[in-house]
């Protein structure tokens, strides 16, 4: 986890100094940019905190290890679901809820009736069918 934890701990180092750099170029007129730039570099801090934590919790991974072999990688990675029609479905009730905010408020309705029981049955599919567990 210290590679992950380093890359977004220098997100940091990068975006608070260039937040102050974009804030004195435009004389501190635009201050859009400036917030923006602050709020990723406390984005950044965030995660890389998380990271760092988390890395202390664990044991170190093979990558971590610059002398670890490849086999020590091997085994089982995780769980993958199988074949899902959900997302899919959820992107489209996702598209509706978005289009709504710019075409009006009932459109926004629609995609929220339909975005719910999307999440929902994506959720809940390994609690059902073939792939229950």
């Amino acid at each position: 986890m210290k590679p992950e934890t380093w890359l977004f701990s220098g997100g940091i180092l990068f975006f608070i100094p260039v937040a102050f750099v974009y804030g004195v170029l435009t004389q501190w007129e635009e201050l859009v940019g400036f917030i923006a730039l602050l709020l990723t570099g406390g984005l950044a801090l965030l995660v890389g905190t998380y990271l760092f934590i988390t890395a202390r919790r664990i044991d170190a991974r093979p990558e971590d290890d610059l002398r670890a072999d490849v086999s020590e990688g091997a085994g089982e990675q995780g769980f993958f679901p199988p074949f899902s029609w959900w997302p899919l479905y959820l992107a489209l009730a996702g598209a509706l809820v978005f289009a709504g905010a710019a075409v009006g408020w009932w459109l926004w309705l629609i995609g929220v009736v339909f975005t719910v029981p999307m999440i929902i049955g994506w959720v809940f599919e390994h609690y059902v069918g073939e792939h229950a567990h």
